[in-house]
């Protein structure tokens, strides 16, 4: 992620507690599939960027194997993306589909980006939403019945600078791509930055300071985020995860020149005309450790990080629904 999203539109319910002791609670059967995810890339593979290049291209093939096992095909959208001394290096967008049975024009993607910042291993940003995206491919593709409409996974490179906002960002190549092929995107999830919470007060801020009047102070929330065209896609997603799951949920439709509200791959989205929104744990307005070498495999919430997917699970159901 660049820099990161802003809040939501109603103060979350009361967490745990705020002196910072989590409630006891059954392990998640989510938890360790991410957390293993997650450590793969973060822990075993590390910088992933054109910096690197070998570590870009094995965090490719760590994903393309974990989405072959569903049984789905794999489609890999090649281009070449400026890396050292005026190398080009290839670089590869990730794509699987489960066809919609009602309505397979209309086309919903989920989609992260899976390269990590100059300097950081990237655990949290964005092993985090990899990991979910890779949750969600497999809970869906192991299901009987088909989806109303049609999802894509989707797993972006060159999110982070100096990619990002640029041509060779790779979801504004899958977007514009999308887009000349006159596809009916209805709506796209991009997952950033989603598994660290903080039950302290104070431990959120945000990116004009008289939104905190509004938003809560603690970080123990995820937060759905979208520009203003996509407001109704932001309301049907928030209200979807809170009848899914008990996790704190925060939405905010809101322009997008604010800090932080085009900060992932939905910017390009938007950028092609399609409604997009951003779901994050609000990344710089809350992790300590964001664009640092300790964005590491320990520092995630692996249980409430599972609830998240979990309640993920039910947005996309209801986004395929018709």
């Amino acid at each position: 992620m660049n820099p990161d999203p802003s809040p939501p539109s109603r103060e979350s319910p009361r967490g745990p507690d705020e002196t910072g002791e989590k409630e006891s609670r059954e392990p998640h059967p989510l938890a360790d599939q991410l957390a293993r995810d997650v450590q793969v890339l973060a822990g075993e593979i590390g910088e992933r960027n054109v910096l690197f290049p070998d570590a870009l291209e094995q965090a490719s093939h760590f994903i393309g194997e974990e989405l072959r096992a569903t049984g789905l095909e794999v489609q890999r959208q090649t281009f070449h993306a400026q890396g050292l001394q005026g190398r080009r290096v290839p670089c590869h967008n990730l794509e699987v589909e489960l066809p919609g049975s009602r309505h397979a024009e209309r086309i919903v993607v989920i989609g992260a980006h899976y390269d990590s910042v100059a300097g950081s291993p990237g655990a949290n940003d964005n092993g985090s939403g990899v990991a979910a995206v890779l949750a969600l491919a497999r809970t869906f593709a192991r299901r009987s019945a088909p989806p109303g409409r049609t999802l894509r996974f989707v797993f972006f490179v060159n999110e982070e600078p100096p990619f990002f906002q640029t041509s060779e960002m790779g979801s504004l190549v899958y977007a514009r791509r999308s887009a000349e092929l006159g596809e009916d995107i209805r709506g796209m999830l991009s997952l950033e930055t989603i598994g660290y919470f903080d039950e302290r007060t104070g431990s959120q801020s945000y990116p004009l300071p008289p939104l905190g009047w509004f938003y809560p102070s603690r970080g123990n929330f995820i937060a759905f985020v979208s520009n203003l065209r996509s407001g109704r896609l932001v309301r049907e997603s928030v209200r979807a995860f809170r009848d899914g799951v008990d996790l704190p949920a925060e939405a905010a439709a809101l322009p997008g020149f604010i800090p932080g509200v085009a900060w992932s791959d939905q910017w390009a989205f938007w950028k092609e005309g399609y409604r997009a929104i951003m779901v994050t744990d609000t990344a710089p307005y809350r992790y300590p450790h964001y664009h640092t070498p300790e964005d590491t495999p320990d520092k995630l919430d692996y249980e409430r990080f599972a609830e998240v997917v979990e309640g993920l699970e039910a947005v996309v159901d209801r986004l395929a629904r018709y």
